[in-house]
């Protein structure tokens, strides 16, 4: 399952994250890396953005950045 694939409300950890250079370091600079719990607080009508919160801080990510990270 991805984190676009996570239901409002839902506390999951990160198993994986996806993809290749400048995109895999922008999702690691905000935070999102192995093993790590993110509680998904709300999803735009059209899926984007997905607003998070990692580690206490509340985040924002595009729906395509989302489909890189694998939770269970």
């Amino acid at each position: 399952m991805t984190l676009k694939e996570a239901k409002v409300g839902q506390t999951v950890k990160v198993t994986k994250i996806q993809g290749e250079g400048a995109i895999r370091r922008r999702i690691m600079d905000m935070g999102i890396t192995r093993g790590v719990e993110i509680y998904v607080r709300k999803v735009a009508p059209l899926g984007d953005p997905i607003e998070l919160t990692v580690r206490g801080y509340e985040l924002s990510i595009r729906k395509q950045d989302a489909e890189m990270v694998v939770v269970e």
